[in-house]
């Protein structure tokens, strides 16, 4: 066999077993690794391209210490999984480098960072002052993550005693110019609606690089040709602004009759329509 073919051969090979065993290894990102298995990829990696291009050894001893490498690594991984101990010794546990505001240099010290690195890690996080932190700690896999002490988290609809509805995730109904039939399934849509809405923006399909639809039904779209304006969608605000508009006259029938029982009816009626403005009003003005 021609010195250029095996070559092929023994790379399509290796490649073939690397995403075979990088399948069965599992998932994990990169920024997710252990110590260990950051070394497994590297040997494995670095085996594998031995396969592929030292065409004087024989081709099954690379193969036989992939997969003695392999074996080792799920082994570790089911140790693992059965150890809190072994978890510990091999991944090491997370470490207090912040508490109540106050930065614990022995722990830095022992992670090997520096104050500069623990501020930067801070900042990627929004948080500039050490003194607003509760609690950072640097997890196995190298990430710091922090809490803010109460009076320095923003406040949620829940402190407020506010309860806010679930928002189901917008649909994707337009990719690269072609419609997605099931998303627009999910929303309880069709083709003809989405055309209709086209036709009110004023942009054909071919020119739309992705549309989507909210919880609401509002359709937004982004153009190939960013030079086109696209209007807003009005839904909500035309909403809103016959809600206030059937307030207003029901406000009105209340100061034009007589009768006392209209009066009261037509008055309770616009008093919980308000209500019903003040509760969603800020959904429509979104």
């Amino acid at each position: 066999m021609p010195m250029w073919l095996e070559v092929i051969v023994r790379t399509l090979v290796a490649v073939v077993v690397l995403f075979i065993l990088t399948r069965l290894l599992g998932k994990r990102q990169i920024s997710q690794l252990s110590f260990f298995e950051y070394i497994t990829g590297i040997t494995i990696g670095s085996i594998t391209a031995y396969i592929s291009l030292d065409i004087n050894t024989d081709w099954y001893l690379g193969l036989i210490a992939v997969t003695v490498w392999f074996l080792v690594s799920i082994g570790i991984e089911y140790l693992q999984i059965k150890s809190k101990k072994a978890r510990d010794w091999i991944d090491s546990s997370s470490t207090v480098l912040i508490k109540d505001g106050k930065v614990l240099e022995d722990n830095l010290k022992k992670e090997k960072l520096t104050n500069e690195e623990l501020m930067e890690q801070l900042r990627k996080k929004s948080i500039f002052k050490v003194a607003e932190v509760e609690f950072a700690v640097i997890e196995p896999d190298g990430q710091i993550n922090a809490m803010l002490k109460n009076e320095y988290q923003p406040l949620t609809p829940s402190q407020l005693g506010i309860k806010v509805a679930p928002e189901p995730e917008p649909q994707t109904v337009i990719i690269d110019g072609k419609i997605m039939d099931e998303p627009l399934a999910t929303l309880g849509l069709n083709r003809k609606w989405l055309n209709t809405e086209l036709e009110k923006l004023g942009v054909s399909l071919d020119n739309v690089n992705l549309g989507q639809v909210d919880a609401y039904g509002q359709f937004y779209v982004d153009l190939y040709d960013d030079q086109i304006t696209v209007p807003q969608p009005q839904e909500k605000a035309v909403l809103l602004a016959q809600l206030k508009k059937c307030e207003a006259d029901l406000e009105m029938f209340a100061l034009s009759t007589d009768e006392k029982a209209a009066k009261k009816l037509y008055g309770d009626c616009s008093a919980n329509l308000q209500q019903v403005i003040d509760q969603v009003k800020p959904l429509l003005i979104q």
